[in-house]
């Protein structure tokens, strides 16, 4: 009886391992403006701009598209880099806008470097790599023109995501993990062919610094509606209606069912296609911006990059990325 007893807890024991590890692999996906978005936005800059500057650009563009999701890579191997990303608005108060200071010695001085990098610090960064790419333009350093007009793109695509103005970034203060991925990821990848991403040509900035807090105060404008709208439809569908589940490398993935994702997106009312049509002009015009500001140089004469490798090696590839913003598996291992 007790040989029984020993034989019948060592059976449900497998199974209860296997249920385990079956469920292991079904993983909430969530997808990344991301590889796609961020994509996008650099690909599509390179168009904004003027005859001066677009046969570079366009030359290089494989380059420019490839490298534009580098900065959130090396979120894993600088421990500096995230806080470039993002600027939690709230916890400085509901005047936050009006009381930070446009630059970085000002703010510094009235809230700290430690206290500015515990809560974001995404416009001063902008500002910083715009800087830079103005003195690569300036040195005729094809290679860092490319490289720094690749992060530039990203850091104004981020600052252009309303969950990019918050500590409540990922829904995980109201019960709506995952909406992260969902706002600025899921919603593209489905929905970019309807887009009207033409935005006119890049224009010359006057005040960069206030062109960055305008962005940042579009995108924080809209997050109550981001989080609101999410939550009023996540009480009208029942779990497997709000979720599916898809193949993704040979893994079951669950991600925003299409009807959730759907309904989403029409109650945004375009939100989506608005804050990507403002990053991508934005990025074109802090380009030339940038070359303007460094005397119109000629770059026909500039070699540009090696575009047998296109893709910086400092990056790993997508399958290894993990989303900063949930901690969960994008693919691979």
């Amino acid at each position: 009886m007790i040989r029984l007893l020993l034989v019948l807890l060592l059976l449900c024991a497998s199974v209860t391992t296997k249920a385990t590890l079956s469920h292991q692999n079904v993983l909430t996906y969530p997808l990344k403006w991301g590889f796609f978005g961020h994509e996008q936005i650099n690909y599509l800059a390179v168009f904004t701009l003027p005859k001066e500057i677009l046969p570079f650009y366009k030359k290089h563009i494989a380059f420019i598209k490839a490298n534009a999701v580098n900065p959130d890579k090396r979120r894993y191997v600088d421990t500096l880099e995230a806080p470039r990303h993002y600027i939690d608005l709230d916890v400085y108060g509901d005047s936050s806008l009006s009381k930070l200071p446009r630059y970085w010695g000002q703010a510094v001085e009235a809230f700290t470097e430690d206290t500015l990098l515990a809560y974001g610090i995404v416009p001063w960064q902008i500002t910083k790599i715009h800087n830079y790419l103005t003195a690569a333009f300036l040195a005729g350093d094809s290679e860092q023109v490319l490289r720094l007009s690749a992060d530039l793109g990203h850091y104004i695509a981020d600052a252009n995501v309303p969950l990019h103005t918050t500590e409540n970034y990922n829904g995980q203060m109201t019960g709506q993990h995952g909406i992260h991925g969902f706002w600025e990821s899921r919603l593209p990848e489905l929905f970019f062919e309807s887009y009207d991403l033409l935005t006119g040509s890049a224009k010359y900035i006057d005040r960069p610094q206030e062109e960055v807090w305008e962005a940042i105060k579009q995108s924080h404008t809209a997050l109550d509606s981001v989080l609101l709208f999410e939550k009023q439809l996540s009480g009208r569908f029942k779990e497997e209606k709000k979720y599916s589940y898809e193949d993704r490398k040979g893994r079951t993935v669950r991600v925003y069912s299409y009807e959730f994702s759907a309904a989403y997106h029409r109650k945004l009312g375009g939100m989506v296609e608005r804050r990507m049509r403002a990053a991508i002009k934005m990025t074109g015009d802090f380009w030339y911006t940038a070359w303007v500001n460094a005397g119109q140089p000629s770059l026909s004469q500039l070699d540009g990059i090696d575009e047998r490798r296109s893709v910086d090696r400092e990056t790993n590839s997508e399958e290894s990325v993990i989303n900063h913003e949930s901690g969960e598996p994008v693919g691979g291992n």
